[in-house]
């Protein structure tokens, strides 16, 4: 049988057992939220995505997407500080898609990347974290360049642990440690730079989704065409994602490409 938008928001409703949660599928919009009673903070899940990993990943993704609602809504329910927690905070790369509001509608403090890309960052929480807003650095009275600060000197200090795999003569070196900030690690400058030094050709980055960076070392024209499908497949098979478009690294400078079968980027 074919799940339906209903079938699936009836399927949610059943699996989100919780007397203090309220939910609603909206039809028209083809949503269903799931919120607290008393603050009405909550989520909004967008049906046909998760029938697309539905059909795809069974019962797992159901599994997941519930572990992710309950998680969220748990983190919504408690106040938190910065002080005391410097080491906890660290940055995310989103899309300039990405709504600059909580689910609470604070104003969340981030800043400009790429064209394609800003910076937000989170306080790391163990199994999830929390995106930081405004109100949290009132409160603590910081400044938002002491939060971009302390993020930028705990990425620096993450593993940067890859995978190389080697593919007509162009080398693909994959960040997928699972800790969150696999793609926040463009954001380390120290690693591009050590990247460029030892490239043999040019020196692409990309950020399909939170949980990879892909670094590639393209030596010939065929490696644009491969960089371009794999960081497609990835964009589409991400839980949060980026951008599918690949940046060159050159100049101490991220550079959006357009990658054309048999071309070489148009900067």
């Amino acid at each position: 049988m074919k799940m339906t938008s209903l079938t699936m928001s009836r399927l949610l409703k059943d699996r989100l057992i919780h007397p203090d949660y309220h939910t609603e599928y909206n039809r028209e919009n083809g949503t269903f939220r799931v919120e607290w009673k008393n603050s009405k903070q909550g989520v909004t899940i967008k049906l046909s995505n998760i029938i697309s990993k539905y059909s795809i990943r069974g019962e797992e993704a159901i599994d997941e997407l519930i572990e992710h609602i309950d998680e969220s809504l748990k983190i919504m329910n408690q106040s938190y500080q910065l002080e005391g927690k410097e080491k906890n905070i660290f940055p995310v790369i989103r899309s300039t898609s990405f709504p600059t509001k909580s689910n609470a509608g604070l104003e969340l403090v981030w800043k400009d990347h790429t064209a394609e890309t800003r910076i937000f960052y989170a306080l790391d929480l163990g199994k999830s974290y929390r995106l930081i807003d405004y109100s949290m650095l009132e409160k603590e009275g910081w400044e938002k360049n002491r939060i971009d600060e302390i993020a930028s000197f705990n990425l620096r200090s993450l593993e940067n642990d890859y995978k190389l795999d080697t593919v007509a003569d162009n080398d693909f070196y994959f960040f997928a440690k699972q800790d969150g900030y696999d793609a926040s690690r463009i954001l380390n400058e120290a690693l591009l730079e050590e990247m460029k030094a030892n490239s043999k050709g040019d020196l692409a980055v990309a950020t399909p989704h939170q949980d990879v960076l892909i670094i590639a070392d393209i030596q010939n024209k065929t490696g644009y065409d491969i960089l371009a499908q794999m960081t497609m497949q990835f964009f589409t098979e991400g839980r949060i994602p980026i951008t599918s478009l690949p940046f060159i690294f050159e100049d101490k400078k991220l550079t959006p490409i357009f990658i054309l079968a048999k071309n070489r980027p148009e900067k």
